[in-house]
């Protein structure tokens, strides 16, 4: 198992599913990072896996999931699949022993989520979910002025993730496959609120919103999720041009993020206090998927302690994400 036998040299990953998400994040990530290769990538047809693996530079292309969860080939587990099928491959990869990265949200209910952490502590293999911003040096930097009392107490976080979904056909508008605004983007502000605000207790107070979509998902969700002293305001769609200003409001003054999600080096943290205004630029990598890959290569050979693990957060966000559903009447149940 790769969470006590230590890796040799490169980690190699094996990606399931022939993903656009992989190719545009993760792929670049990897080679930015250093330190691994992707060996495997796997489709259900094998002429689109061996041609995705001819544009993107992957080693060897496979027919079935199986196949790269069951290579000894591989060391770690892209999960780059539709959110439906995160649970099933997720759970078998974890129980053949490697340490799997999967794709945000890591289940489409807290229920699914809960067994899959189960499954990760009752084999002691490393899961983390996609959320690769807590690895930033922008985020620990957010995080420093927010110790050091830099805006007083935080009061509230403003947090949108909105982008144009341009095709009309698209596996995001598929409610069989657990799609939505609110799963694909909504959950980014949830999963930063964890970081931000004071969200230790597992369930968010009162929540109230709205929702607007097709027959089978949301397409626009707006929520305000009430953690006692502190809120979190969120809005998500495939409807508007990409926003992802992000503002947290404290006591004495606030922070402005320009992209805490996926930030590259002309992205900003502007500090906003005592009347003046500081203006930084902490991260250095161009991708952003980056720094969380470097961490991984570096745990997965024993160099660092893993960090920012599923089991750390990935329940909380489930859960308020229901509950948001729930205030919100989406039309499925992820």
């Amino acid at each position: 198992m790769v969470s006590t036998d230590k890796v040799k040299g490169e980690v190699r990953w094996g990606i399931l599913g022939a993903a656009h998400i992989a190719s545009s994040s993760f792929l670049p990530g990897l080679r930015e990072a250093g330190g691994g290769r992707a060996a495997l990538v796997a489709s259900r047809d094998l002429a689109r896996a061996e041609s995705y693996a001819v544009a993107e530079g992957v080693d060897r292309a496979v027919k079935g999931y199986e196949s790269v969860i069951d290579s000894p080939e591989i060391d770690a587990v892209y999960v780059a699949l539709p959110n439906s099928y995160h649970a099933r491959w997720t759970e078998r990869a974890l129980k053949a022993g490697k340490a799997v990265l999967c794709e945000k949200p890591l289940c489409v209910s807290s229920a699914e989520t809960e067994a899959m952490l189960e499954t990760a502590a009752s084999t002691g293999s490393w899961l983390w979910e996609s959320f690769v911003f807590p690895f930033q040096a922008q985020h620990n930097r957010l995080l420093e002025l927010l110790a050091s009392g830099a805006i007083g107490e935080v009061v509230e976080l403003v947090s949108p993730f909105h982008f144009k979904l341009s095709r009309a056909v698209d596996i995001r508008l598929s409610g069989a496959l657990r799609g939505g605004a609110l799963a694909d983007v909504g959950c980014y502000p949830v999963r930063l609120a964890q970081e931000v605000l004071s969200t230790r207790d597992p369930s968010p107070g009162e929540v109230v919103g709205f929702s607007t979509g097709n027959a089978e998902v949301d397409t626009e969700t707006v929520a305000i999720v009430n953690y006692g002293r502190q809120r979190l305001l969120l809005g998500c769609s495939f409807t508007r041009a990409y926003d992802v200003f992000t503002r947290v409001l404290g006591t004495k003054g606030q922070i402005h993020l320009s992209n805490p999600f996926h930030p590259t080096p002309v992205d900003s943290i502007v500090l906003l206090g005592d009347g003046k205004e500081t203006v930084e630029h902490p991260t250095v990598d161009a991708r952003s998927f980056s720094a969380a890959l470097r961490h991984i290569h570096a745990a997965l050979r024993g160099e660092e302690a893993p960090a920012h693990l599923a089991a750390e957060s990935a329940l909380r966000s489930a859960r308020t994400l229901e509950s948001i559903v729930q205030a919100c009447g989406i039309p499925h149940p992820g």
